[in-house]
């Protein structure tokens, strides 16, 4: 059983920054791809960003040059560095997995951009 494990969401100002984490329990370089989903209340879930098992990153357009993903395969951990948040990227965010048989999800943290 796959678990994935979110950490390091919280309330963060606009214009400040935050990073997010995901623990897996397996080695990450089992997994295809892992990375963020995002879902705000009464939207849809999207992608933020992905990173596959060779190291090849993805970002959405509102993420690109504000966001980074890493990974320590060392720790099968991968974090989202988010920079210069706004409101608009209040949402729960999701870490996912793929590899060749099924896609699994962590429980999601929230994040809150606010005065």
């Amino acid at each position: 059983q796959v678990q994935l494990v979110e950490s390091g969401g919280g309330l963060v100002q606009p214009g400040g920054s935050l990073r997010v984490s995901c623990a897996a329990s397996r080695s990450i370089l089992r997994f295809a791809v892992m990375g963020w989903h995002r879902q705000a209340p009464g939207k849809q879930r999207e992608l933020v960003a992905s990173i596959t098992n060779t190291g090849r990153t993805n970002a959405a357009d509102s993420a690109k040059g504000r966001f980074t993903i890493s990974r320590d395969s060392i720790k099968n951990t991968i974090t989202l560095q988010m920079n210069y948040l706004n409101p608009d990227d209040t949402a729960v965010y999701y870490c996912y997995a793929d590899d060749f048989a099924s896609h699994y999800w962590g429980q999601g943290t929230q994040v809150t951009v606010s005065t």
